[in-house]
């Protein structure tokens, strides 16, 4: 068991994310006046500890300690509560309440998908969890089946969102530079891919994906990259699967909204789809009915949104897609090449760099002539190499005329005085497998 801090005794792995691995702990003492749950020894909790590229980021320690007393007075029904933090040299971690039970992604995989009216209940509770958060100022910013844990105590499945302030604290400027955006590319807001201003609506965004997936038993975005699943978040519309009552197809279709502005507020969304689940059970009365064929008048949207705090890097329309995403075009060329002036202040069409342009100036003398147009130097000299490489030939060379391969041998006196004799041409059998591996050509 590893020690962290002097509370807590870390016992076994329960899972591992993005940000960090969950474990089962004990606690071994009480903890102090900064904790929020002050325990007993002896009992279980469950440790998320971060990532080491996280706890050795200065800017992340710094947001850590400054997002503690947030994290540590958001307390829901529908929320893992977090109990306390640990700071001790290089290690991060956020104490919380243990829960058994699988979370929602491994729920799905494991069951199959819910029906319509105990998916409505079940995100309308994820919703009421997002209202509280929203009205403390937190944003989730990471919504998806994974982060929502079932404790299955008392004989029913209560759904426990997890992983609150974690996109927060991972959001630092060179992290986001490595990982791109903070969220996951199947659940991210149109905004979010984009690095648009974020507001509480991302989390709106993100319960309508996890509902559509509820009840289809996987999210309506879907590709082979990460880069193609943004694209579809940002172009495409969802389809109605024939499973889906129109009732709750009104909630998704409105929460999916590209528009942020017109998604609704948790609290909202909360009790629209507590309407619709009403209507659409197989005991619904007409009353019931007619209030869930008209949930789009519940779907009010939040007329003062919680925004994300503009920390550096968190927005920059640099991370992930250009601001004209949009309309990607991926057969488009690529423009690598600065909007510069070329050599001699020449300029390509619309103003950017000749792309054509690879050579460097030429030097000219301040009282000198204008050098003429001509080869710039560097061109004589790669034509230079050329005419030499393309006078190297390859022709047949008489073994006994081979340097490497002729033993030095020391002349006579009297053979020093005879003229020198003619070279005799090699001999026909030597030359014959030569002319049969390269035959002449006509």
């Amino acid at each position: 068991m590893r020690p962290v801090g002097s509370k807590y005794l870390l016992e076994e792995p329960l899972g591992r994310g993005a940000t960090g691995t969950v474990w089962r702990a004990r606690q071994r003492e009480t903890a102090g006046a900064e904790a929020a749950v002050a325990g007993q020894p002896g009992e279980t909790v469950a440790i998320k500890v971060l990532k080491e590229e996280l706890a050795n980021d200065a800017d992340v320690v710094m947001r850590f300690l400054r997002e503690r007393s947030v994290l540590l007075r958001l307390t829901h029904p529908n929320i893992v509560r977090t109990r306390d933090l640990v700071v001790e040299g290089d290690l991060l971690a956020l104490v919380m309440d243990l829960i058994d039970g699988p979370d929602l992604h491994r729920y799905l995989r494991s069951n199959g998908p819910l029906t319509p009216v105990a998916a409505s209940l079940l995100t309308a509770q994820i919703a009421d969890a997002l209202a509280a958060s929203h009205a403390d100022g937190v944003v989730h910013r990471d919504l998806k089946p994974a982060n929502v844990l079932l404790d299955e105590r008392d004989g029913g499945m209560t759904p426990m969102l997890t992983d609150f302030g974690i996109a927060r604290l991972a959001d630092s400027p060179g992290l986001t530079r490595t990982h791109e955006f903070v969220g996951t590319p199947a659940y991210v807001a149109p905004e979010s891919a984009e690095g648009r201003p974020q507001t509480s609506a991302v989390d709106i965004y993100g319960a309508g994906i996890l509902l559509y997936e509820l009840v289809t038993g996987r999210p309506p975005f879907a590709g082979g990259t990460a880069l193609e699943v943004l694209h579809r978040h940002l172009s495409e519309e969802p389809r109605r699967p024939s499973t889906v009552p129109e009732p709750l197809w009104t909630v998704i279709e409105r929460c999916l909204s590209k528009d942020p502005d017109r998604r609704p507020s948790a609290e909202n969304l909360a009790r629209g789809l507590r309407t619709v689940a009403a209507g659409i059970g197989v005991h619904a009365n007409s009353a019931q009915i007619a209030a869930a064929d008209g949930v789009g008048a519940l779907l009010a949207p939040d007329p003062a949104p919680t925004a994300v705090p503009e920390t550096p890097g968190a927005a920059d329309p640099t991370q992930v897609l250009p601001s004209n995403a949009g309309s990607y075009d991926p057969a488009a060329a690529t423009s690598v090449l600065p909007q510069t002036s070329g050599p001699g202040g020449s300029q390509g069409p619309g103003g950017h760099a000749d792309p054509t342009a690879v050579m460097p100036p030429v030097p000219q003398r301040p009282d000198g002539p204008p050098q003429p147009d001509g080869p710039h130097p560097w061109q004589s000299q790669l034509q230079a190499a050329r005419d030499r490489n393309e006078q190297t030939q390859v022709q047949y060379l008489d073994p006994s005329q081979d340097p490497l391969r002729r033993r030095p041998q020391r002349q006579a006196p009297q053979q020093q005085q005879q003229p020198p004799q003619r070279q005799q041409q090699p001999p026909q059998h030597r030359q014959q497998p030569l002319q049969q591996q390269y035959p002449s050509q006509h």
